[in-house]
């Protein structure tokens, strides 16, 4: 799962997409454009403002995992372009990409966040036990406040010579699979749950379960630390059989020409719900609540969602994701992590200490 992460957070004037001499010209008050490090300390997290925040100028500020910048890029200039038609102000979104898990970290810590838009629930839910978001946030945009979903898929090399075809194939003898570690990387969660439920949503109980997940992990030889240290590992290094990898990432990685992946999409799968939310704290402070949430809602409108989907996303709206199901693979048998009993849950039982993850690894021994 490739994060093109930046370690900088990116400032995009988005204003009627005039550059940035332009804008100074206008009198905007555009800041010097100068690289932030995403090791935010809690001292820093007075909001630097780019414009100031009046009747005719406002500013927020997104932060989200790395993979999605692709489509924001075109869905942030649709939406300052309806603000100010709409509303009359100058609209700049301020822009943050890193790791989910890192970029939960970095709003706790003080990146002064009006919009977190992350690869985990449960990394929104430590933004609201921080004290930062209001609980119910699953309540206040559409879909539970899921903005994008995806799916696992296998990664394989070129003309599949292990036949990789769904999971049991990654328990085979002989078949090296790369994933990430679960104990340290979201995204491998998301992996650890597909296998999981691989047996768990198909009839198998949960010794079978344990059973098949061991095996597989059995022919995982190494655990980088997150999903980009895995990707590499497959193919800068050119270890292993088979990745699992995030479909939308795997699309984009070709569409971007930087590999040309064979892969498959298992037809029993996890749905890998994307959520998004409003930091009230920040909102409230910065007195941007109104576009904020605006922002939120405009992402579930067909313009946004269309976005998503071209750069391997599956939709949320169900009138887009109609217009483009032919794209992605059918999946006979979805589930959600709330069918395992939801976040809270998983991670206590699969991957606290002394979870089943735990456990398995033992087995590996």
């Amino acid at each position: 799962m490739r994060h093109f992460q930046s370690k900088q957070h990116k400032f995009i004037q988005t204003v009627k997409n005039k550059p940035v001499s332009a804008i100074l010209a206008a009198g905007l008050g555009i800041s010097v454009l100068v690289p932030v490090s995403t090791a935010f300390s809690a001292s820093t997290n007075q909001k630097t403002q780019l414009i100031s925040q009046n009747g005719k100028n406002v500013e927020i500020t997104l932060v989200s995992y790395a993979v999605t910048k692709v489509a924001y890029d075109k869905i942030i200039p649709q939406f300052v372009a309806k603000w100010k038609r709409e509303k009359g102000q100058n609209l700049v979104i301020r822009e943050s990409y890193g790791g989910s898990g890192s970029q939960a970290r970095a709003v706790i810590d003080g990146l002064d966040a009006d919009i977190v838009a992350l690869a985990l629930a449960q990394d929104i839910t430590k933004i609201q036990n921080a004290g930062l978001i209001k609980p119910g946030w699953e309540r206040e945009a559409p879909n539970n406040a899921i903005v994008t979903h995806s799916v696992v898929a296998l990664e394989t090399r070129d003309g599949n010579p292990k036949k990789i075809q769904t999971w049991s194939d990654l328990a085979k003898p002989g078949v090296k699979v790369i994933t990430a570690n679960p104990k340290t990387s979201g995204g491998a969660r998301w992996n650890f749950l597909a296998l999981w439920g691989a047996i768990a949503q198909t009839g198998g109980n949960e010794a079978k379960a344990i059973n098949f997940v061991t095996q597989v992990y059995k022919n995982v030889a190494v655990l980088p630390k997150d999903a980009r240290e895995a990707s590499d590992v497959f193919y800068k290094k050119g270890q292993g059989d088979v990745l699992l990898n995030y479909e939308n990432e795997v699309i984009l990685a070709a569409q971007r020409g930087e590999t040309k992946p064979y892969y498959v999409v298992p037809q029993t799968n996890i749905s890998i719900d994307a959520p998004i939310a409003v930091v009230d704290k920040n909102a409230d402070k910065h007195n941007t609540r109104a576009v904020s949430e605006a922002f939120v809602k405009f992402l579930y409108t067909p313009e946004a969602q269309r976005e998503f989907a071209k750069v391997g996303f599956r939709p949320v709206n169900s009138a887009v994701a109609k217009e483009v199901q032919s794209k992605f693979p059918k999946i006979s048998k979805l589930y959600t992590v709330e069918s395992l009993g939801g976040w809270a849950t998983a991670q206590k039982k699969f991957f606290d200490d002394g979870g089943v993850f735990d456990k398995i690894q033992g087995g590996r021994r």
